[in-house]
Formats: C-alpha cells, sequence, structure tokens
C-alpha cells in the first residue's frame, strides 16, 4: 500500500472512531476539541478531514443524532419539549426548538404533532409520465409523487403529516402544477414549495432547481456545486429523499459514467422524461 492510501486508510479509521465517540456520548454535546483530541488530530485537521469523508461537519453530525434521539422521544415516547431536550443533552426547549426549525423546518411540538393543524390539499393530475399524487399547504406545494397505486401514494403522503387535516379537492396552487403539466413546463420556478429538510436537503434541493430542462448534470458535478466536492454519496441520498417529484428535478441527475442510474419511480419513467425533455429542448432551438 502506497503512502497516499495509508494516509487514507489512517483518515477513515480516525472518522470511523470520531462517530462511534460522537454517538456514545451525543447527551454530553462533546465540543470539536474535545472529539479531535480523542483522535489525536488538530481541531483544524479534524474538521476538515471528518467533513471530507461523512460529507458534513462534525458539529452538523452532532446536531443529526441528537435531533434523531429526541424526535424518537417525542414519537415513541410522548416525552415533553423540556424532559426530550434535557435528555438529548440540550442546556433547554430553546435549543430544542432552534434545533429542529433549523433541520426540520417545524418546530418540535409540530413534529411531535405530525402536522396537527396543517390543512393539505391533495388532487391526482395526468402527466406525460403517468398519474401523479399533488399535495399543497397555503404556503406552497409540500408533496408531488407518481402515484401508479393511488392508495399507497396518498398513504406515503399521510405517514409524513400523520396528523393533518386532508381534502381532497384542486386549489390555485396545484392547479398551477396541473397547467404547467398541459401547457408550459418553463414556468415551474413560478411555483412555490414548501419543504421540509435539512440544511444540506434543501440546498441539493436548490442546486437541482438550476438544472435547465433537456440537460445533466451527475452526483459529483452537484457535490462540487455546493462545495462539498468529496459528499457525492451525501448528495445522491439527498436526492432520493426530494418530496417533489420532476418540479424538482432529480430524474436530471446521472452517474458519471453516463448511466442512467436508479430512480425513485423506476428507471424505465426516469429514461423516459429525459428522452421527453431532449426531444422538447430541440424542437425549442428548432422553433427559435
Amino acid at each position: 500500500m502506497n503512502k497516499m492510501n495509508t494516509q487514507a486508510a489512517t483518515n477513515f479509521d480516525r472518522i470511523t472512531e470520531a462517530i462511534a465517540y460522537i454517538q456514545q456520548n451525543f447527551k454530553e454535546q462533546p465540543s470539536l476539541e474535545e472529539v479531535a483530541e480523542h483522535v489525536h488530530l488538530s481541531p483544524y485537521h479534524f474538521q476538515r478531514i471528518f467533513t471530507e469523508w461523512a460529507g458534513v461537519s462534525p458539529k452538523k453530525f452532532l446536531q443529526f443524532i441528537t435531533l434523531k434521539h429526541a424526535k424518537k422521544l417525542l414519537k415513541e415516547q410522548q416525552s415533553s419539549l423540556f424532559d426530550t431536550a434535557y435528555e438529548s443533552g440540550l442546556s433547554g426547549s430553546g435549543r430544542l426548538h432552534d434545533l429542529f426549525v433549523r433541520i426540520e423546518g417545524m418546530t418540535p411540538g409540530e413534529f411531535k404533532n405530525g402536522g396537527e393543524n396543517l390543512s393539505i390539499h391533495y388532487s391526482y393530475v395526468e402527466s406525460p409520465f403517468g398519474k401523479m399524487l399533488i399535495a399543497s399547504t397555503s404556503k406552497g406545494v409540500c408533496h408531488i409523487a407518481f402515484a401508479d397505486d393511488e392508495g399507497a401514494a396518498l398513504q406515503g403522503l399521510k405517514a409524513k403529516f400523520p396528523a393533518a387535516v386532508y381534502t381532497q379537492q384542486m386549489d390555485a396552487v396545484l392547479e398551477n402544477i396541473r397547467l404547467i403539466f398541459t401547457h408550459d413546463w418553463d414556468k415551474i420556478h413560478e411555483i412555490k414549495l414548501h419543504l421540509k429538510g435539512t440544511d444540506f436537503q434543501l440546498k441539493v434541493w436548490e442546486t437541482l432547481l438550476r438544472i435547465p430542462s433537456g440537460q445533466l448534470a451527475t452526483y459529483g458535478s452537484i457535490a462540487r456545486q455546493i462545495e462539498r466536492p468529496k459528499a457525492s454519496r451525501a448528495v445522491g441520498t439527498a436526492i432520493g429523499d426530494n418530496p417533489v417529484a420532476y418540479l424538482i428535478p432529480c430524474h436530471r441527475v446521472i452517474q458519471s459514467s453516463g448511466l442512467f442510474g436508479q430512480y425513485h419511480w423506476g428507471s424505465v419513467r426516469k429514461a423516459a422524461m429525459i428522452g421527453w425533455e431532449a426531444v422538447k429542448a430541440e424542437q425549442m432551438l428548432i422553433d427559435e
């Protein structure tokens, strides 16, 4: 093994050890300096290689672990916000609130209540690629999924907001989506989205929105655009978690080898969408 490979293996071992340490000690909310000392690195060097290997900073990883534990307490044990904050190693419910809003896009209470008091309108519409379930809140589109099985698609939506009030009707927001499917696909940017996700996910989804119809990007190029060049795998996970099919064009991301790769709603559908958009883009050039 050459020197470069030896160093990479050493770094991997250190990051693995650091991840295990954070997972075991998150209730103490260890500082960057404490974790770095545990793996015998300077804070600066540890921060750099951890971010390269894990795709997120040590602080963000600690937040994710803390949030995961807090969500379990709120959902499974129905703990109070104060007790949840204490059992998660946070100084108070204020820090718990900030953590949830920053990463989940909702307050701890809203998460615990599963979207209680949230009104969601939904409808089924036809697209060139099959039937879709579309849903919106008063703030904008919150969910779009292909609905080969209408019942399963609706259950998938309700699983995200189990306590919300659902009404099957076509409101103004959903009507705009339907019109895009039948008239002008180039006005997607005019539709407001109501999304919840981590800062990293939102950054990836925002980058996807900038891929023009008829063009493609790779996982690596998306990682570079968000200034995380070694986080292609994390980028792929965020793309797979896209809650709004087609409007956030995760289908336009392919492997660096040129293979289209997998797609949440089927690789055949992904190929059809890419081909359809390529023809539309070529036709627009001819018309010009």
